[in-house]
């Protein structure tokens, strides 16, 4: 397997350092637009890495870079607004292709609270039939979450329950980050996107709908120590892919933000600092979302003053194998000593990137494959939960 990495920040950099420990990556080839970062990231990799500039908002040139390199898989760690052109340079190139998060949503214009506009992910799989004629895989929304909370939907509706009522997934930490006010675990820009666009409900009655942001209030008791959080309705793409290959009646994504990080959130979309369209600023023209993201920390230099756990996981409630009810959590806990301690990387992004690695080795190997645009339930389960056990980073499931 031959790896066009492009994206080379947090998850980039930690995706390079543990798939270092693993032989399936004939050859890697890290882009960045910045080189520099590029070039740092693949020597974690070793001699068959080199790091490259390239724009990934450019698809004729990322297409380019796909032809020269003769890449067999484009594995997109940037931003979720390159998707489309890095997804399509990916078809073009004739390489099979994988992402963390999906093509952007845009809100309907008129009840942007009740009904879904364009969907996350609507871009991708109105190429779904291009992608399987081809023979081409896109495997995408296959990071922690989307991704992993994905691989736990499909393993609750194969192996644990005969009937799902809903598939919840509840995502929280205790992670404190010391000498900052204000210092997002994760990239504000994503961050932004998802917590103030319209989340999205399924059910089986009545389909995709919206709600307001940060509704649905609830507080779940996540496990290893980091105990009950408040979680809210976030827009995510597991309600987007979770009904479309596990059956049930209703999924959900609640995240544990905080009352002050959702005061702050707020604060950036009243003054308008969540707007992605440029500006004019003394001349020039800039993003009021890029400069919010320039004038906070990068999450991926926050890992040495990172205290503290974060748990992704999967909620799910209906009737058991047995034939009894059945509310159990499948989740994943990482602590951020324990990968800054053997990665250098920050919990957050490390198990973000930790997923795709794993995926891409079960690609690699032929224990998953298939044609067109799939999201990971699409796959058996079991293999990947038990690769990545032996990669060291377990799984555990408890009963609510």
């Amino acid at each position: 397997m031959r790896v066009l990495l492009v994206g080379a920040g947090g998850v980039g950099s930690a995706f390079v350092k543990i798939a270092a420990r693993r032989d399936f990556i004939e050859s890697l080839v890290v882009a960045d637009i910045d080189e520099g970062r590029a070039a740092a990231a693949a020597a974690s990799f070793g001699d068959r890495a080199k790091g490259v500039a390239l724009d990934a908002s450019d698809r004729v040139a990322v297409e380019a870079v796909l032809r020269a390199e003769d890449s067999t898989v484009l594995m997109n760690a940037a931003d979720p607004r390159f998707v489309m052109p890095l997804f399509d340079a990916a078809f073009a190139a004739g390489a099979d292709y994988l992402d963390m998060a999906m093509s952007l949503s845009q809100p309907h214009p008129d009840r942007p609270y009740a009904e879904c506009g364009v969907k996350l992910g609507d871009e991708q799989f109105a190429a779904a039939e291009q992608w399987e004629s081809a023979g081409r895989l896109a495997l995408v929304g296959m990071g922690v979450e989307p991704g992993l909370s994905d691989v736990f939907a499909r393993y609750a509706a194969d192996v644990l329950f005969d009937d799902i009522d809903e598939v919840g997934v509840r995502d929280g930490a205790n992670l404190v980050v010391t000498g900052y006010d204000f210092a997002p675990s994760f990239s504000i820009w994503t961050t932004i996107e998802e917590c103030l666009n319209p989340p999205v409900i399924w059910e089986a009655d009545r389909g995709w709908y919206t709600t307001e942001p940060f509704s649905g209030a609830e507080v779940f008791d996540f496990p290893d120590g980091i105990g009950p959080v408040e979680c809210v309705n976030v827009e995510h793409e597991e309600v987007l892919l979770i009904p479309r290959w596990v059956d049930c009646r209703r999924s959900t994504f609640k995240y544990g933000l905080g009352d002050e990080f959702i005061d702050v959130l707020r604060t950036i979309h009243k003054l308008g600092l969540d707007a992605t369209a440029p500006v004019s600023v003394r001349g020039g023209q800039v993003s009021p979302r890029d400069v919010v993201a320039a004038c906070l920390p990068d999450p991926a230099t926050l890992g040495d003053k990172m205290s503290g756990k974060t748990c992704a996981g999967t909620w799910v409630t209906g009737t058991g194998k047995d034939g009894h009810p059945l509310s159990t959590y499948l989740y994943h806990v990482v602590d951020n000593e324990q990968t800054m301690e053997e990665y250098g990387s920050q919990a957050v992004v490390w198990q973000t990137a930790i997923n795709p690695v794993v995926a891409l080795e079960l690609i690699a190997d032929g224990t998953w494959s298939g044609a067109g645009v799939l999201g990971p339930e699409a796959f058996d389960s079991v293999p990947f939960l038990d690769l990545l056990t032996e990669y060291g980073s377990p799984w555990g499931r408890k009963n609510l």
